[in-house]
Order: C-alpha cells, then sequence, then structure tokens
C-alpha cells in the first residue's frame, strides 16, 4: 500500500507573534495568513517487516528505527519519530518525505511537515479526526513532544488550508475563513512578491528571545505585541473592503512593530534589502516567520514589481510570485 499526503506552506500578513504562548493565552492573540501553492508532500508504503525507515529527500538523510519505544529527540528527524511515537502507528512502513522549502524559511515548514505526517496515519489508520484535531495534535507534538519554540498558527494554517482570520484564545482556537472577492484576491497575487535573502535562521532562538522579553514586561515589546494585533484587524477589513494600497500601509507599519519583539528580529542586510524595495517601489513588507532570514514579503506598487525584483536580485534575492491555496492538508492512496 502506498498512501501520500501534501499539505500548504503559508504566508502570514499580521498578528504573527500573538500566537506564542504565554501572550495569547493572557491577552488573546490573532493572525491573518493565507496557504500558498508551496507544499510539503509526504508518502508512506507498508514493507512488511517490523522496521521504519525513514529518507528526506531535501537533505538526502536515511534512518530505520526498530524499537519505537527506544526513539530519542537528538535533533535527526525528531518530528517524524514524534509524530509515530504519539499516534501509536506501529511499524512496518517507508516514509519519504520532501519540501518546496526548506525549514527556516518563514514559510512554516516544519509544521506543516507535522501536518503532513499526521494526515499520512490519519489515512492509514482511518481515524475520525477533523481539521482542529490535526492541528492541534500538530501543535501537541512540536511544542510539547519535541519541545520547538513556536506559536500556533503554522499548524492551523497547513490543516486548513485558505485565506484565514485565527483566533488564539485561553483553551481554544477559532478559524474563520475569509470571503475576499476574487478581483481583490487577483489583484493582490499580482502585486505580492516572495524574496528569498539567502538566509536562514534558528528560529527558536529568535522566539525565546521574544518571550523572556514579554514575560518580562519589557515596555517595546509588550506594547510592540499589542499593536501588531490591533493592525491584524486593520489588515482583515481593509482586504474585504479591497483597499489594497491600505493593506500595503499596514503591513509596512506592522513590520516596523514586529522588529521590537527581539533585536535579533532583523538583520543589517535584510534591512538593507527591504529599504531598496522601498525606494523602489514597494508600499509595505515584511520578514515572514519568526524573523533573522528566511522570505521577505512585499506588496509593489502595480507597476513596479520587475522593478522591485530586479533590484532584490541584484542584492542576492531569490524572486518568485505569490499564488494562493484555496485547500488544506489531501491525503490520497496510489493504486
Amino acid at each position: 500500500m502506498i498512501i501520500r499526503s501534501k499539505a500548504p506552506l503559508r504566508i502570514s500578513f499580521g498578528g504573527g507573534g500573538t500566537d506564542v504562548s504565554p501572550y495569547p493565552e493572557q491577552k488573546g492573540g490573532v493572525v491573518l495568513c493565507s496557504s500558498i501553492d508551496k507544499y510539503v508532500y509526504c508518502t508512506l508504503k507498508t514493507n512488511g517487516t517490523d522496521v521504519v525507515n525513514v529518507k528526506s529527500l531535501d537533505y538526502d538523510t536515511v534512518a530505520s528505527y526498530r524499537n519505537i519505544e527506544d526513539f530519542r529527540y537528538d535533533g535527526k528527524l525528531d518530528l517524524v519519530k514524534a509524530t509515530i511515537r504519539v499516534m501509536k502507528v506501529g511499524a512496518g512502513f517507508d516514509i519519504f518525505l520532501h519540501a518546496d522549502s526548506p525549514p527556516g524559511s518563514g514559510l512554516g515548514t516544519s509544521s506543516t511537515i507535522t501536518v503532513a505526517l499526521i494526515g499520512l496515519f490519519k489515512h492509514w489508520r482511518n481515524l475520525p479526526m477533523d481539521d482542529y484535531e490535526v492541528a492541534e495534535l500538530a501543535y501537541h507534538i512540536e511544542r510539547e513532544e519535541v519541545k520547538l519554540a513556536g506559536g500556533k498558527q503554522d499548524q492551523y494554517a497547513a490543516a486548513f488550508g485558505g485565506f484565514n482570520f485565527i483566533e488564539f484564545f485561553p483553551g481554544n482556537t477559532v478559524v474563520n475563513p475569509l470571503r475576499i472577492k476574487e478581483d481583490v484576491l487577483n489583484e493582490l497575487q499580482y502585486r505580492l512578491m516572495l524574496c528569498y535573502t539567502g538566509t536562514r535562521r534558528l528560529s527558536t532562538e529568535i522566539i525565546e528571545d521574544q518571550v523572556g522579553r514579554y514575560t518580562q514586561g519589557a515596555e517595546d515589546t509588550v506594547h510592540a505585541l499589542n499593536e501588531v494585533k490591533v493592525l491584524a484587524l486593520e489588515m482583515k477589513r481593509a482586504l474585504l473592503l479591497g483597499r489594497i494600497d491600505d493593506f500595503g500601509a499596514l503591513l509596512h507599519e506592522s513590520w516596523s512593530n514586529k522588529k521590537k519583539f527581539s533585536a535579533r528580529m532583523t538583520t543589517p542586510d535584510i534591512d538593507e534589502m527591504y529599504e531598496a524595495a522601498r525606494q523602489q517601489g514597494v508600499i509595505g513588507g515584511k520578514l515572514l516567520g519568526a524573523g533573522g532570514g528566511g522570505y521577505l514579503l512585499l506588496l509593489c506598487e502595480f507597476d513596479k514589481w520587475h522593478v522591485v525584483a530586479e533590484r532584490m536580485e541584484k542584492l542576492g534575492g531569490a524572486i518568485s510570485p505569490v499564488t494562493f491555496e484555496p485547500r488544506g492538508l489531501q491525503t490520497w492512496e496510489v493504486k
């Protein structure tokens, strides 16, 4: 038997950081995000043995495990081991992993890997899990089992897919799909740009610094988190009303606040790229994910996309357009 799954990566427009504990438990968090047409793919193939074989095609990593109880989280395929252990799926299969973007790029790859793995085992064992249960289990595996620092939006974005406004409350999460007009979505896609900065970052260190500053009551960090939450609400309103230029200005204001979460949020090179983009016709943008590297998301004036792209490439960036993906986690069998 062969089963495949794919789950979409995401871009986060506003509210990122307010989904990281303990902020949402104390004040409530919100995130505006959308899945895009970049994916994590997983394949499960039964092998008729008592062994689990795992191959990561991106990193050319191969590992074999016989006794699941002996799993150790050592930084090598930890999310795979944790998902197998928590879901108690036993052995006798091969796993193949491939992602369109590596961890550390700011597109939520690690969480999306976990969601795609859960999808495989859910399909294989015919488990009655809805999207909320998939996302919550992925969060538990990452944050509580493996103890990776991070927030809660990526698991929900991958499981549900689409353009969502996600609210994080103490004890529960609510995903609100947004009914954005088709012409607004088309215009937004036309003007958005992804620019890979050429560097990856260790999100754990940045998030731990942000959480430390928040829990210690650092005034600039606390104020910035509160502002980012308010701006996410304003971004949602701007999109629903079709005010894309206003949306771009709010992106810029949100990024200005997010840089106050932690001194590690950005670098001089990234700041140089962003300022150069602004000079060439970008209304607003932000660094995706926890910060420190990965992808810049840029909203251009309608006639300046190629001018901005040329400038970013001269500074070492790799450019790609943005296409939204309305679907979340998908699984199927190969006959």
